[in-house]
């Protein structure tokens, strides 16, 4: 357990409040993986979180959240019990009649399976979209709301046992991913939540349930009606997660590639074998992942599209502009930071100058180390020594990325 969360969960108790630990960590720990972080939830608002925390403070519009500082960069989030505020939930009540709740079997021998809300199956073209979603809740409420059964465990540290109301410690036990309810309608309330799946499949080695796999293919292209920073947010997390190569194996599988950058899904589909070495740089972006030593942000998504650039840049002599032309849809379609944007094509530019061994004049440039490190990546995949050309000296030892690799 992490000294912090547990102090934080008994101040809050100690108060007179309900909390636990959530989420993510609660599941790592049951899958003897060592979490990232630890999340709290608790029926404290945000403001009474504040009270009790001077290093605390309030975030979010969409959802109102509490970080508790430790450190200077360690946080604890806080979270209050929330509910969907898209359904007026009964009472929760396990004896209640079958026209309310619907049970979620993990057993179907089962005497207490876990039960949910039912809801009414909406039309197809009704927009689920969820646009609000700060209302608070009880525990069950917030188990409810939440996208994946093995994310909506709570964790009681005064009791040391596991609150689970949606079966999600059955659905561990089998390493499945299942959506808490109806899969389409799940996936159509937060589209972003597909790329969530292939992120928790990749990364945990989990296999995805065949109605979340099947709604996932079909509604991959509400992917483009999410907040573009999220979606660039999410992409660049299944680059850096040290789980790369399978991810977006799976994220082409399912179509959700052509959704999102229809500029590569296009070019891996020309190569049906996967022979192209873009699979062989994302395993050593892995690599470098697990050394503890990831690429840039830059780095990371020029890498992913070093194929199809190269491919729109050739025979082009003015490579600033052509790659300026190749990027200008993807930075709008994913909102790239300009500085961001900026540096990838910079990075991108550089790679033909290095490959003709006529880049020692930018060895001061400030981006080189970046477009150094992804020649070396991408040599790496050709099978290659990349240090034959990054060398700047005979006899001497080349850039940081050539030392690395």
């Amino acid at each position: 357990m992490d000294y912090d969360a547990v102090k934080v969960i008994k101040r809050l108790v100690r108060a007179g409040h309900a909390a636990y630990l959530v989420g993510g960590c609660v599941r790592d720990l049951l899958l003897n993986r060592t979490p990232k972080d630890f999340d709290v939830a608790t029926s404290a608002r945000p403001n009474e979180v504040k009270n009790l925390f001077r290093n605390c403070r309030i975030i979010g519009r969409r959802f109102r959240l509490a970080h508790i500082l430790f450190g200077g960069s360690k946080v604890i989030e806080v979270a209050t019990f929330r509910k969907d505020p898209a359904v007026e939930m009964p009472v929760y009540d396990p004896d209640a009649g079958a026209s309310d709740w619907e049970a979620v079997e993990d057993d179907p021998d089962a005497p207490d399976a876990p039960i949910i809300p039912k809801r009414p199956r909406p039309d197809d073209d009704q927009d689920l979209l969820i646009r609000h979603d700060n209302v608070f809740g009880e525990p069950w409420e917030d188990a409810v709301r939440r996208d994946f059964t093995m994310n909506a465990l709570f964790y009681d540290i005064e009791r040391r046992e596991i609150v689970d109301y949606v079966g999600g410690i059955g659905d561990i036990e089998r390493k499945v991913i299942r959506t808490i309810g109806d899969a389409d309608v799940r996936l159509r309330e937060d589209p972003v939540r597909i790329l969530r799946v292939i992120k928790f499949a990749a990364r945990i080695d989990l296999g995805i349930e065949p109605d979340v796999f099947d709604a996932i293919v079909v509604h991959r292209e509400d992917l483009l009606r999410s907040a573009r920073p999220r979606l660039l947010e999410e992409l660049l997390r299944l680059l850096r997660g040290g789980a790369a190569r399978r991810s977006f194996w799976l994220a082409w599988e399912t179509g959700v590639l052509a959704a999102l950058l229809p500029e590569l899904s296009s070019f891996l589909d020309d190569d049906p074998e996967g022979n192209t070495r873009l699979w062989k740089r994302l395993a050593a972006i892995d690599a470098r992942v697990a050394d503890r030593d990831p690429p840039s942000d830059a780095t990371l998504l020029t890498a992913l599209l070093l194929e199809p650039a190269l491919e729109a840049l050739d025979g082009e002599r003015d490579l600033t502009t052509a790659t300026t032309v190749f990027f200008e849809p993807i930075q709008e379609r994913l909102a790239i930071p300009r500085r961001l944007f900026d540096r990838m094509r910079q990075v991108m530019a550089v790679q033909r100058r290095i490959a003709t061994g006529r880049h020692l004049p930018l060895l001061k440039r400030d981006f080189y180390p970046e477009s150094a490190d992804l020649w070396t990546l991408d040599a790496l995949a050709r099978g290659t020594d990349p240090a034959a050309i990054l060398r700047t000296v005979e006899g001497r030892d080349g850039p940081r990325s050539t030392q690395r690799a």
